[in-house]
C-alpha cells in the first residue's frame, strides 16, 4: 500500500487523496470547530519556521494555500459562470462551507484589479491583535481560485487584517 505521505514516491497532490469524508466519519461528520484547523495550521508554520525560518515558513504556506484554491476551484466551484455570478457563487460557497463571508469591495475592468474583504475567516478572526497580517495561506488560496477562474496570474496581498486591528481580512488581488 502507498503512503501519500512518502515523498520519495509521492509529488503531486490528488483530490481523490482526500478520501470520501462522509463515510468515513458516518458519525462524527464533515464538520470541526475552527480552533482545531488552527491548531494545525499554526503549527506547522512553527515547526517549519523552526527549521527554514519565518519567510521560508510563509512561502511555503501561500504555496499551499494557492494549491488548495487551484484545486477548490476545480473541484467545488463552477468556474464556467460569467464574473458576477461567479463571485456570487464563490460567496455563497464559502459561506456555506463556514469558511468566511466574502464581500468584493471593487473590480477593475481595465486592470483587473480586485479588492475584496473575508470576514470570520477561519485563519485570524478573533485573535489578539500583533500588528502583523497573518492570512498568508488565504492569499495563496484567493490567487489559486482567481487563476483557475481567469487563466491569469494574481499576486495577492493582505492589506488588512484581524491581527492588525482590522474585523475584516482585506485583500487586493492584481494580474502578476
Amino acid at each position: 500500500m502507498e503512503n501519500i505521505f512518502d515523498i520519495d514516491k509521492r509529488r503531486v497532490f490528488n483530490w481523490d487523496d482526500l478520501g470520501d469524508i462522509k463515510i468515513g466519519r458516518s458519525n462524527l461528520g464533515e464538520e470541526m470547530p475552527v480552533v482545531l484547523y488552527r491548531l494545525l495550521q499554526y503549527t506547522m508554520v512553527d515547526a517549519i519556521s523552526k527549521e527554514l525560518g519565518i519567510s521560508k515558513a510563509n512561502d511555503f504556506l501561500k504555496k499551499a494555500g494557492y494549491l488548495a484554491g487551484e484545486e477548490f476551484a476545480k473541484n467545488i466551484l463552477d468556474t464556467s459562470l460569467g464574473f458576477d455570478a461567479f463571485i456570487a457563487h464563490l460567496q455563497e460557497t464559502l459561506k456555506n462551507l463556514k469558511m468566511g463571508i466574502l464581500c468584493m469591495e471593487s473590480f477593475c475592468d481595465d486592470t483587473g484589479e480586485i479588492v475584496l474583504t473575508v470576514s470570520e475567516d477561519l485563519d485570524c478572526s478573533g485573535l489578539p491583535i500583533t500588528g502583523d497580517a497573518v492570512c498568508v495561506y488565504d492569499e495563496g488560496f484567493i490567487g489559486g481560485i482567481l487563476f483557475v477562474y481567469t487563466g491569469k496570474a494574481y499576486d495577492v496581498k493582505e492589506i488588512d487584517c484581524w491581527a492588525t486591528g482590522d474585523r475584516v481580512c482585506r485583500f487586493r488581488a492584481t494580474v502578476s
